[in-house]
């Protein structure tokens, strides 16, 4: 039913927008296209029955991305024949963390991602580009100071669009890309931070990559 708590509602919406459009953006690969999809995700929290809602930013995130999904699979849809189309596309109401999976651009970034950045760099460029963290937070996570923090996303930003790059292990990128769903599903970070140590052990590299 159609909720009540207008400016509560506004509030809790404004507070994570920016992140919204960071996933959005990260999916959809726009930043006109990723404003329509955080326009089309208020329109339909203004609609929800918040009373019922546990964790607003973690709701908003999960909206997000599965309307940019959707937005991607609308383009790609639109661009292939039909007889090329696959039988198995997830109904409307599938598992979001699925959509989401199956969506390019989400894919190539984090492809992008293992190639160029070293497993802490990927973790803190995730946390500040994509979600907005400060670094402190990113430093608290990771287990760095707040200045080291701050280094490591400016080598990352520079790293990633470097043309060095390395074979991307499938490994890395389906534990950053389960760490970033996990993140945008529920809102704990701390997934991303022990995906990003375990990642440290299994490629055999460290955060001076």
């Amino acid at each position: 039913m159609p909720a009540t708590d207008t400016t509560d509602g506004l509030t809790d919406f404004l507070a994570v927008r920016d992140r919204l459009l960071r996933i959005a953006a990260h999916i959809v690969g726009g930043a006109s296209e990723a404003e329509d999809v955080v326009q089309d995700a208020w329109l339909r929290w203004n609609r929800t029955d918040r009373s019922v809602v546990r964790d607003a930013p973690a709701f908003l995130s999960l909206t997000t991305a599965r309307l940019s999904v959707g937005v991607v699979q609308s383009a790609r849809v639109r661009h292939r024949d039909a007889a090329e189309l696959p039988t198995d596309r997830p109904e409307p109401d599938a598992d979001p963390a699925i959509a989401v999976e199956r969506g390019d651009g989400l894919r190539h970034a984090v492809v992008r991602l293992v190639q160029r950045l070293s497993p802490r760099e990927r973790a803190a460029y995730v946390l500040r580009e994509a979600f907005g963290y400060s670094h402190r937070e990113i430093g608290d996570l990771l287990g760095l100071t707040e200045s080291n923090a701050r280094q490591l996303v400016r080598r990352a930003r520079v790293r990633v669009d470097a043309d060095a790059i390395r074979p991307a292990s499938s490994a890395a990128e389906g534990r950053l890309l389960g760490a970033f769903l996990q993140l945008a599903s529920t809102g704990n970070p701390r997934a991303l931070a022990e995906v990003a140590q375990d990642t440290d052990q299994a490629d055999g590299c460290t955060s001076g990559w």
